[in-house]
């Protein structure tokens, strides 16, 4: 079976949005540096031109890609109401209980994760550690950077 690509309906729209213009504007760039340094002769001693190629493996690597993510989609649904039960979608208030800083996370699948910007994917240990639990629960999360634990204060979409 497949492996499913869990996404906001805003990440299959910016998908489609990238796949559009790869297919499009990108790609015609790309045949036209082929085209430029094809015309510069010989072929076996021209890095121009297998630059150009290389480039337009990229370009066929990351479209394949894309397809593959939005053929195997599901669309995280995003109620009105939180049911206060941590799920995909969700935004979580915690507090670190060894150094009392309050951290706020929004819950996604694995393509959306950037905990740089506080999106926390459901496969991580912390997001495996968070989904299912309600507010006022303590979580302990064994990670490679050692056990953290967290107080979960709020729950909301």
């Amino acid at each position: 079976m497949a492996k499913e690509f869990k996404l906001t309906a805003d990440r299959v729209k910016e998908l489609g949005e990238e796949l559009n213009y790869l297919k499009t504007t990108r790609m015609q760039e790309v045949v036209e540096d082929i085209k430029e340094a094809r015309s510069q002769g010989d072929l076996s001693e021209n890095s121009e031109y297998d630059e150009a190629r290389n480039e337009q493996a990229k370009l066929f690597g990351r479209i394949a890609e894309i397809e593959d993510i939005l053929a195997h989609a599901v669309v995280i649904a995003d109620d009105a109401e939180a049911s206060g039960v941590i799920s995909l979608g969700c935004n979580v208030v915690i507090e670190d209980q060894s150094t009392g800083q309050i951290m706020e996370f929004h819950i996604t699948g694995s393509q959306e994760a950037n905990p740089m910007q506080g999106k926390m994917s459901d496969d991580s240990p912390f997001g495996r550690a968070l989904v299912g639990r309600t507010v006022g629960d303590t979580v302990t999360v064994e990670a490679p950077a050692g056990r953290f634990s967290a107080k979960i204060l709020r729950v909301y979409r």
